[in-house]
C-alpha cells in the first residue's frame, strides 16, 4: 500500500493496512465509520439499522465500565474516530475529571438529534435507490428469454 490514500483499495486482512487506511482516510469516509447501532424503536420509525452519530445524539454505552449510561454526545472528534458523552468522566490520580472518549461503535443511539432534517432525508432516498436498482434488475432477470 502506497503512503496516499486510495480509493481502490479493496480490503486486507493485515491489521496494519487496516489501521492505515482508517488513518489516511479523508473525513468524509471517517464520518461513515462513525455509526452506531440504533434503538428498537428508532429502527422500526425509520427503518434503519444503523446512522452515524452525532452532536446532540442522546446514545446509551454498550460496552465497558460505563455500560449502560446515557447522555448526550458533546463532541464527535473525527480525527480520533471517537466521541465524548455528557455527564461521563474519568477521575485521575491527581483528582482532576477528563472526559472519556469512546468508539461510536460500542454505544446505542437512543434519541436523535432532530435539528437537521436532511440527515435522514438523504439516508433513507439512497436507500430507495438502492432499493429501485434491486427491482430493476430483478424484474429484468424475470423478462429475460431462458435458455435451453
Amino acid at each position: 500500500m502506497k503512503k496516499k490514500f486510495s480509493k481502490k483499495w479493496k480490503a486486507s486482512r493485515q491489521p496494519r493496512k487496516q489501521r492505515k487506511f482508517q488513518l489516511n482516510a479523508p473525513l468524509h469516509l471517517r464520518y461513515k465509520k462513525m455509526s452506531a447501532t440504533l434503538s428498537k424503536e428508532l429502527r422500526k420509525k425509520h427503518s434503519m439499522r444503523n446512522l452515524e452519530v452525532r452532536k446532540g445524539d442522546t446514545v446509551k454505552i454498550m460496552r465497558g465500565k460505563f455500560k449502560k449510561k446515557q447522555g448526550k454526545v458533546l463532541v464527535c472528534d473525527l480525527k480520533k474516530g471517537k466521541i465524548t458523552i455528557d455527564g461521563i468522566q474519568a477521575t485521575k490520580k491527581e483528582g482532576t475529571k477528563v472526559p472519556v472518549w469512546f468508539d461510536a461503535s460500542n454505544v446505542k443511539i437512543i434519541l436523535l438529534e432532530v435539528e437537521d432534517k436532511k440527515r435522514l432525508k438523504k439516508k433513507i432516498e439512497g436507500k430507495i435507490e438502492k432499493l429501485g436498482e434491486k427491482e430493476i434488475k430483478l424484474e429484468d432477470k424475470k423478462n429475460a428469454p431462458k435458455k435451453k
